[in-house]
């Protein structure tokens, strides 16, 4: 082989550059969405535009923009700014591409989180996240409905519409989010009274739409509690405001989804066609495309094996089939199972003796 003076490239290098440059030119040249008959396209806030293609939230992608990694045909964007869905955004230098709404199927799904995982893309620590745990999508990406903190466990929703999720966590919605709250120590009967009435907080005023006692045994007591707005440690605050120590935080509801009690922590499932309707209702968002037409499904953290129902622990095991009567041929006295003789019993106590074959005469020893 003839010396190029060039380092030796790994097998396989040429291969995965090559489809990354393909996947590129792809999305530069894939065709613009086209607009309604008779309407041309008209420019909308780059923040809404992406949100329609499913590529991240409102709020989301103003973070983009506010950190300068979103640039718009090479140049930085600026909150504000509206363009065309034919422009040329790209995200860290990665070109991005835009998609008409109704191109990309509307998908949400249930994530049980358990505690110690943060809700973000990317942690500079190393931290485990909520999104490494999710299926992966073509197209589009997960943009989670409100956030858990570190410490907080329970439901978390996420869909790849960004206008879904928008309508979800914003206020003017009101939609009911419920937890189960675990409090260290009693908590005097005013306090209580003092949390449904309202508090007032840093950020502004707060209370408890409902307010429940759930029990508890020694020093914890659970309750259950109602809120409609998504403030960060919003109900760790309250509970800190009458002199009170959350010690473990679960959310169970979000809006009309609840949590299932056979969804393990960790696992994910697709919620049906009805529960997606459902929170289009609660958001006030009308259809505006038809739902990806999916069973109700559970898949595990990181893993290609979707289960198209739920674990048999949580379905009643159907009756079985009544045994149908055997058939037993009467047996001859040849197959018949022997039976041992009794023992004699008395002085001349031993085995049975064996019985002379006829004919046959035995003489007795002396």
């Amino acid at each position: 082989m003839a010396n190029t003076g060039q380092p030796p490239r790994r097998p396989g290098t040429e291969r995965a550059r090559s489809g990354a440059q393909r996947r590129r030119e792809r999305a530069r040249s894939a065709p613009p969405p086209a607009a309604a008959p008779g309407q041309p396209l008209v420019p909308q806030r780059v923040q809404k535009l992406l949100a329609d293609a499913g590529l991240g939230s409102r709020r989301e992608i103003e973070r983009w923009i506010v950190e300068g990694r979103l640039t718009l045909d090479g140049l930085p964007v600026t909150l504000g700014m509206r363009a065309l869905p034919t422009a040329g955004f790209a995200l860290d230098g990665a070109p991005l591409r835009v998609r008409a709404r109704d191109e990309v199927k509307r998908r949400a799904i249930a994530y049980h989180k358990p505690l110690g995982e943060l809700t973000t893309r990317h942690d500079p620590e190393g931290r485990a996240t909520v999104f490494e745990k999710l299926p992966r999508l073509r197209g589009s990406r997960w943009i989670a409905v409100g956030r858990l903190d570190f410490n907080t466990s329970g439901l978390l929703l996420f869909t790849n519409d960004g206008v879904l999720a928008n309508a979800l966590m914003h206020p003017k919605h009101e939609l009911e989010r419920e937890y189960a709250v675990r409090v260290s120590g009693a908590v005097a009967p005013g306090a209580l009274a003092k949390l449904s009435a309202g508090v007032v907080l840093d950020d502004g005023p707060a209370r408890f739409e409902k307010f429940e006692d759930g029990g508890g045994e020694g020093v914890n007591r659970w309750y259950r509690v109602v809120i409609k707005e998504g403030r960060n440690r919003e109900v760790r605050r309250m509970f800190e405001a009458v002199g009170a120590t959350v010690s473990r935080l679960m959310r169970v509801r979000y809006g009309p989804i609840a949590l299932d009690a056979w969804l393990k922590r960790g696992m994910v499932r697709e919620l049906t066609g009805e529960e997606v309707d459902a929170l289009l209702g609660a958001a006030g968002t009308p259809p505006a495309r038809a739902a990806a037409p999916v069973a109700r499904t559970s898949v595990e953290p990181q893993s290609s094996r979707w289960v198209t129902k739920p674990p048999a622990s949580a379905v009643k095991p159907a009756a079985k089939p009544a045994a149908k009567p055997s058939k037993k041929r009467a047996l001859l006295p040849s197959q018949r199972p022997h039976k041992a003789r009794p023992v004699q019993d008395g002085p001349n106590r031993g085995p049975p003796k064996r019985p002379a074959k006829p004919g046959v005469h035995r003489t007795p020893r002396r």
